[in-house]
């Protein structure tokens, strides 16, 4: 890699990449991939999705001291579709975790019967769980929980897709008094179109992180091509206050799939994060993501880095 490329990319990637892999689970599985991230007691925790041998999908805890080696897997945490409920009859995926209290909050994709949907579960340890429930009827997507309220109202960015062909898929912000009854309901990135990177079809990545210039997001842009689907990375920045309003949106991308465990999978071409993690100094950011479907890989940056990048693109809103 020429060196003077590598030098201008925002995020970094781990030289020991893919960190997991189907190989390293205990039992038969196809692949490991989009895991959510959390620091639980000292420790980087991921909620893997694993997609067993049967083609549905369950949540896996792997542990790490450091987050990049020494991975530990715990098939025994984790969450588990459950059985004989219409919800979840096809299996579990793409879990966001976000930290309230003591209490993890993670928001999933349930695979139904009737197409996928956004359902909620809560955590202490990742190993019991609270159910709460669907939020968002079918079809629905790239959901997460902002970790604190507006006005008394959470908030929850998602991506429904619209009954009609051809009317692009959007990212949403809605708020609820309770976690249960969802209203308010807006558009919060309009997917672009024509050639853009991000036309006609995004969704979040992990779940916003609040920072002194506002919430600050990760979301992905999925470009058709004459080879298939092609995900990639942007950033958008939202005011602390009033979640509604973006501030900020970068009009390239920042990261996208370049080494063969990014190109080589079930889905070529894709680089899909569900979960980062600030370290302590309050500026490494590490994102977690899925490779090509099939294994999960960490890239490294600068918190100041993703910002100073936003703030150097007044154009980055417009969506000609």
């Amino acid at each position: 890699m020429n060196e003077r490329v590598e030098n201008r990319e925002i995020y970094q990637r781990f030289e020991g990449n893919p960190i997991l892999r189907a190989a390293d689970f205990p039992s038969a599985v196809n692949a490991v991939f989009n895991p959510g991230a959390a620091e639980v007691e000292g420790r980087t925790l991921l909620l893997l999705r694993v997609e067993h041998r049967s083609g549905l999908s369950s949540l896996v805890v792997a542990t790490s001291e450091n987050g990049l080696t020494g991975w530990e897997i715990d098939e025994t945490r984790g969450l588990q579709p459950r059985s004989g409920l219409d919800e979840e009859k096809w299996g579990i995926e793409d879990p966001r975790i976000t930290r309230i209290g003591d209490e993890y909050y993670v928001v999933y994709v349930g695979f139904s019967a009737y197409g996928p949907l956004v359902s909620l579960a809560k955590t202490k340890d990742f190993d019991h769980w609270e159910r709460c429930g669907v939020l968002l009827p079918p079809e629905d997507k790239d959901a997460a929980l902002f970790p604190t309220t507006f006005n008394g109202r959470w908030g929850l960015i998602h991506r429904p897709v619209p009954a009609m062909s051809g009317l692009g898929r959007h990212m949403w912000l809605s708020f609820s008094p309770d976690l249960r009854h969802w209203g308010e309901t807006r558009v919060l990135l309009e997917a672009r179109r024509g050639g853009h990177w991000d036309a006609n079809k995004i969704g979040l990545g992990p779940p916003p992180i609040l920072t002194k210039d506002g919430w600050l997001l990760c979301y992905h842009g999925v470009r058709e091509t004459a080879s298939g689907s092609l995900y990639r990375l942007g950033l958008a920045l939202l005011d602390r206050d009033d979640p509604s309003k973006v501030l900020a949106r970068s009009n390239d991308w920042v990261f996208g799939p370049r080494e063969p465990y990014e190109q080589l999978g079930d889905v070529p071409g894709v680089v899909f994060p569900c979960g980062w993690i600030l370290r302590d100094d309050g500026d490494t950011l590490h994102l977690y993501y899925g490779a090509a479907d099939s294994v999960v890989c960490v890239a490294e940056t600068s918190l100041a880095r993703l910002l100073d990048h936003l703030k150097a693109e007044p154009s980055g809103l417009g969506l000609n």
